[in-house]
């Protein structure tokens, strides 16, 4: 079961924080998003905050798509595209790496399996996401994202590698899990968004 398009119609927080434990594959590889971040239109961190442009327009489109990008011209990033009005996403973080180790070990250059998907970049080369991706229905081949099933709290705190909006606890990650990507001190979340329909709450 693919998760529903009114899943990603609600506040970037609660899609960010409802998305850990979810599976998401490219091909068949991957795994259970562990860490992700929040970003919508007013915010000064996202891409979005000065309007639409040739590089992020797919943050304006329809929810439930690929948000790919390259980072400083190193690595890509994955986001799914989200929220309540056009220009929000949720940056995946990190996996716990579950379908095609092998391939993934093979693409990363490295047996340490806690290391496949500890990172954005990690993350993209791991699950071979590129530029060519960028758009695309996370509900249709070759990307797979299902609900997951996890008892794990959810932890939330500052985000990381940016400059402005750094104090919005919008990074959110399961605790224990030996898979997510060091950072400043997380605090728990004392209610957990469910899936289900729209609503005007925010995380």
């Amino acid at each position: 079961m693919v998760l529903p398009t009114d899943f990603f119609r609600r506040p970037v927080a609660n899609v960010a924080a409802a998305l850990l434990g979810a599976v998401l594959l490219v091909e068949g590889v991957g795994g259970a998003i562990v860490e992700c971040e929040a970003y919508d239109r007013d915010d000064p961190a996202s891409h979005s905050v000065r309007g639409q442009t040739p590089r992020n327009a797919t943050m304006f489109g329809p929810v439930g798509r690929a948000y790919v990008y390259r980072s400083y011209g190193l690595h890509w990033c994955l986001n799914i595209v989200c929220g309540l009005a056009p220009g929000g996403a949720v940056l995946v973080r990190a996996l716990e790496p579950l379908h095609g180790l092998e391939t993934m070990r093979q693409r990363r250059g490295t047996t340490l399996t806690a290391a496949l998907c500890r990172g954005p970049g990690c993350v993209c080369q791991a699950l071979a996401i590129t530029g060519a991706l960028d758009g695309h229905r996370l509900d249709a081949p070759p990307f797979l994202l299902t609900p997951g099933e996890t008892a794990a709290p959810v932890l939330a705190g500052p985000r990381v590698g940016i400059s402005r909006g750094r104090d919005t606890p919008w990074r959110f990650s399961l605790a224990g899990s030996r898979y997510v990507s060091r950072g400043p001190a997380r605090s728990p979340v004392t209610h957990r968004p469910a899936e289900g329909p729209p609503d005007s709450g925010s995380a």
